[in-house]
């Protein structure tokens, strides 16, 4: 049976407790017994992550592995992947607006897309105690790993018109993808647009906010929401764009302060954030996590509409004691606030 999510937000808005939503995923490589590399070449062993973190923890929603490089190897990018890394892109395919008009738009299911897709179906069909959201990349930071970083950052200054010629591709794909992440049974995908965090806010909202607003118009409804991720350090004075996309999730990375960002998110739009999840998560220790934890809490905790999460996708070495550590943190915030959640 379908989820309504629209419910969902507001249940979270109206908790009086906090709940945790972290981009947890890769971690589960370390309990699993297997590698990176191994995780992202199977569908069943991507939904067995899913389904152990779930196990694990009492995250607010199961979310699986934000990988950006899935996109850009279905356009045709060349990618690297290591047992202990998170793939990335090693090289650029377009670089010209003769270039871009020649670039095909893939079909999903070409590369590893196919799999995302098994992976979520299987996952939306075991777990059913919280909310499944599959990940994905966004417009602008697809279009960057095709072009990298410097060529499109120029571009937009120089080529204006390349850059949104080879986002009228992107976007194509990608509302075509999210759109199979709601058939295969996601209640809602996570769109990772770290590039957009580099952009002026004018910029942003021509070259990043916009486009995202028409995978969000082709996808969203009240059975499958968008959650909008933003790591730069920009979002800050982008909030009105961001908005403006129609996500109805936020998700800050820990380069802004999030005491910054709540005044300016609406009350009915939940805005998460931001444990650092390398410097904190993976390198600090249990003591220094829920001391983190508790910091943001006590900051941000007369927001109603604040989810604490990670800053950005947890790493893959990150210890479970910390994991566990920050989880452990926000029950014990619960259990020993005075007055709970209040405005």
């Amino acid at each position: 049976m379908n989820r309504n999510m629209k419910q969902w937000v507001e249940e979270q808005i109206a908790s009086t407790e906090f709940r945790a939503l972290p981009i947890l995923s890769f971690p589960a490589v370390s309990l699993m017994g297997i590698t990176v590399r191994e995780l992202i070449s199977g569908s069943s062993l991507q939904a067995q992550a899913m389904e152990t973190v779930a196990l694990e923890t009492n995250a607010a929603a199961s979310v699986s592995l934000m990988d950006l490089s899935v996109e850009a190897e279905c356009f045709g990018a060349p990618v690297h992947v290591s047992d202990d890394e998170v793939p990335t892109i090693s090289g650029s395919i377009v670089s010209s607006l003769e270039d871009v008009e020649k670039l095909a738009v893939p079909a999903v299911g070409t590369g590893r897309s196919g799999l995302c897709v098994k992976a979520i179906e299987q996952a939306a069909r075991n777990i059913k105690d919280r909310p499944v959201f599959a990940g994905m990349i966004g417009p602008f930071s697809l279009a960057g790993r095709l072009m990298d970083i410097t060529g499109i950052m120029m571009a937009c200054y120089e080529a204006p018109d390349t850059v949104h010629a080879l986002l009228e591709k992107t976007v194509l794909f990608l509302k075509e993808y999210a759109l199979a992440f709601k058939k295969a049974g996601a209640d809602g995908v996570v769109i990772a647009e770290p590039m957009a965090g580099l952009l002026s806010p004018e910029f942003g909202e021509e070259f990043s906010s916009r486009y995202v607003k028409k995978i969000v118009e082709t996808a969203q409804d009240e059975e499958f929401i968008v959650i909008y991720h933003n790591c730069g350090g920009s979002a800050v004075r982008m909030i009105s764009s961001i908005v403006g996309t129609g996500a109805a999730v936020l998700h800050f990375g820990n380069a802004v302060d999030m005491a910054e960002v709540m005044p300016q998110v609406p009350r009915h739009i939940p805005a998460l954030g931001n444990i650092d999840p390398a410097g904190e998560l993976r390198e600090g220790t249990p003591e220094s996590i829920r001391a983190a934890v508790t910091a943001l809490l006590e900051k941000c905790g007369r927001w109603p509409n604040f989810m604490i999460s990670s800053g950005c996708d947890i790493p893959p070495s990150t210890p479970w004691e910390n994991i566990r550590a920050f989880f452990d943190a926000v029950r014990l915030f619960n259990e020993t606030a005075a007055s709970g959640k209040s405005a």
